[in-house]
Order: C-alpha cells, then structure tokens, then sequence
C-alpha cells in the first residue's frame, strides 16, 4: 500500500520485553497479528507492517476492518517480599 491510499487506524499494542533481549508485540485486536524487534523502534515498525498485511488480507478476502472502540485501562501492581527479623508483631 502507497503512502498516497493509506488511511490512519488506531489500534492498541502490547509490547513485552523478552528475556534474551528484544520485544514481543502484538496487537490484542487482529487475532494472531504478532510481530518482534531487537530494539523498541524495530518491534513498533514490525507490527506496523504486520497490521497493515493483516488489514490488507481482510480488505482481499472482502472482510470488514475491526473498528469498534477497545477501552484497555492500566493497573499497577506491586508485589512486596518482607524479610522478617523480629518476631511477629500481635495483631490485636
């Protein structure tokens, strides 16, 4: 797809750090669009390209664009490990 027929879609990745290095990225949304990268930029500029083949596919195969809205919201959790060195305390 030419920059001159391209339209703008939002959709919403995640990216994972992997152990070895890199990022796995996929897009929640599209069903098995996954992509990686050795840095940041490279696994964002992969899944771009993976979206835009997956969307072309559906276009192809004369399926509708997934375009209703995904409301994703962000929790920290926090997970706190004590190393006890005096008894416990009562509770009461």
């Amino acid at each position: 797809m030419d920059n001159k027929t391209k339209q703008v879609y939002n959709y919403t990745v995640i990216l994972e750090r992997e152990e070895d290095g890199g990022y796995h990225v996929f897009c929640p949304l599209l069903k098995g669009c996954h992509s990686q990268g050795d840095t940041f930029e490279e696994a964002i500029a992969n899944i771009t390209e993976a979206i835009e083949l997956y969307l072309e596919s559906l276009r192809a195969d004369h399926q509708p664009y997934f375009s209703y809205q995904l409301t994703v919201n962000s929790y920290s959790i926090f997970t706190c490990y004590f190393a006890s060195f005096f008894p416990p305390f009562p509770l009461g």
